[in-house]
């Protein structure tokens, strides 16, 4: 492999970000079960969604230890799975997420889901689109910030 090749696949690993999604059940204090399983394993939960029908709901969150979150709540009975997200930076202004909307609608991707969150004059939003290598690609070309893991964990 070449040399180039290889520093742009460590890029690429880096700026994807590893979101946990748990099939819950929706009944009462079923989210506060996750969220005490987590605390006593001291992962920390920068980020989450809940999505929710009348049967079960969906849990998305960003964790400090994917890996180790994963591990934990299936070993509690819990359903999870790990998937690719991607996480950008901005300023938290009208119309900024309308014009990196409109970037990634020009590449003609598609958004399957996602969530974002404020933190004084910045945000972060959070996205699982349908290309991957084609969202990162067209976002690093258009100059969007994009956040690693540990850059993530850094707000």
């Amino acid at each position: 492999m070449s040399l180039i090749k290889e520093v742009s696949n460590k890029l690429y690993n880096i700026m994807l970000n590893k979101q946990l999604s748990i099939f819950l059940e929706n009944k009462k204090g079923r989210f506060t079960e996750v969220t005490t399983i987590l605390g006593d394993a001291g992962i920390n939960m920068t980020a989450f969604t809940v999505a929710e029908n009348s049967d079960f709901g969906i849990v998305r969150l960003l964790v400090s230890d994917p890996e180790k979150a994963r591990d934990i709540l299936r070993e509690n009975k819990y359903a999870v799975s790990v998937t690719d997200v991607i996480c950008l930076q901005m300023p938290n202004e009208p119309g900024t997420l309308s014009k990196i909307m409109k970037i990634i609608n020009q590449a003609d991707i598609f958004i399957e889901y996602m969530y974002a969150f404020s933190f004084g004059k910045g945000a972060v939003v959070v996205i699982r689109p349908d290309n991957l290598d084609k969202t990162l690609s067209v976002l690093s070309e258009n100059k969007v910030e994009l956040l690693a893991s540990s850059e993530l964990f850094a707000l």
